[in-house]
C-alpha cells in the first residue's frame, strides 16, 4: 500500500518536470509506472536468487529496484532541454 502511495507521489513529480520540459506529462507518468513495475519484477527475480525464501530482504530489495526504475526515468527526463517561455 505504501508503495502505491509512493508511486502516485513520484509520478506527480515526473508530470510536473515533464511540463517544465514542454513534454506530455501523461506519457512520462506512464513511462514511470512501467519502469517501476519492470524494475520491481527484475528486483524480485534477482532478490530470489540472492535471498532465497527470506521474504523481508527480498521485498526490500525489490522496492529499492523499483525506485531505481523511477530514477532512470527521472534521469532521462532531466537530460531533455527546458522550454523557454
Amino acid at each position: 500500500m505504501l508503495e502505491i502511495i509512493a508511486l502516485i507521489f513520484l509520478t506527480g513529480k515526473i508530470g510536473v518536470k515533464a511540463e517544465q520540459k514542454g513534454l506530455k506529462p501523461g506519457a512520462w507518468k506512464a513511462y514511470t509506472v512501467v519502469a517501476w513495475i519492470l524494475a520491481e519484477i527484475i528486483g524480485v527475480i534477482i532478490g530470489s536468487v540472492l535471498f532465497g525464501r527470506n521474504l523481508l530482504p527480498l521485498l526490500l530489495f525489490a522496492v529499492f529496484c523499483a525506485f531505481g526504475g523511477y530514477l532512470f526515468i527521472h534521469a532521462l527526463l532531466s537530460k531533455k532541454p527546458d522550454v523557454i517561455n
